[in-house]
């Protein structure tokens, strides 16, 4: 499944990409992950627990970064994991690029997310609204981070703890909600002949 979305972030794209080149920083302002520790050039090895309603998947697994183009300012991490309790595997290839924009960077982010077993389970629709509140809990995080970093002070935003089931489960219902208002409440508009 792809999932492609986008944020800004008001500090130089030299700064951010300085961020994205610190993995285990990177991965303290994703809710729910944990890098052990670092087990060779670019890899890493984790966990990343997420909580929805009353099941909490719990993946152990390894990261990679398979490209850096500074040049260009585009990243790929390749990761995959398999539930500690044997009730699925995930794989995730995320291409994150930046670019300049107005007072500050852009960042644009495509994942490409195959799951199976219990995550599986959910559908498509469910499980890009949690993708999408787990990236803007990170693009907050990021920014804090950095305006942190700027201060000369740390941040360190909900270190190994699992992304909250309840407030997952909220926000993902509140933008289902959304979609299908926007769907029920656009003005019908008749095919152009």
């Amino acid at each position: 499944m792809k999932i492609t979305s986008e944020f800004d972030v008001a500090e130089s794209p030299d700064k951010v990409w300085e961020f994205f080149n610190n993995i285990p920083l990177v991965a303290s302002c994703l809710p729910g992950a944990n890098i052990s520790e670092k087990v060779g050039d670019d890899r890493y090895v984790g966990t990343v627990v997420i909580g929805l309603g009353p099941v909490k998947l719990d993946f152990a697994g390894e990261a990679e970064i398979k490209e850096r183009n500074e040049s260009d300012r585009k990243i790929m991490v390749d990761a995959s994991g398999a539930d500690v309790k044997g009730r699925g595997q995930a794989a995730l290839v995320v291409n994150a690029s930046l670019a300049p924009h107005q007072s500050g960077t852009r960042v644009k982010v495509l994942q490409d997310l195959q799951l199976s077993g219990a995550a599986a389970q959910y559908g498509r629709g469910l499980v890009q609204d949690v993708t999408a509140v787990l990236l803007d809990d990170f693009a907050a995080n990021m920014r804090n981070s950095l305006a942190a970093l700027e201060r000369g002070e740390e941040y360190v935003p909900g270190e190994g703890s699992s992304a909250s089931g309840f407030m997952i489960g909220l926000k993902a219902m509140w933008m289902a909600l959304r979609r299908v208002g926007r769907r029920f409440f656009l003005p019908y508009r008749p095919a152009s002949e």
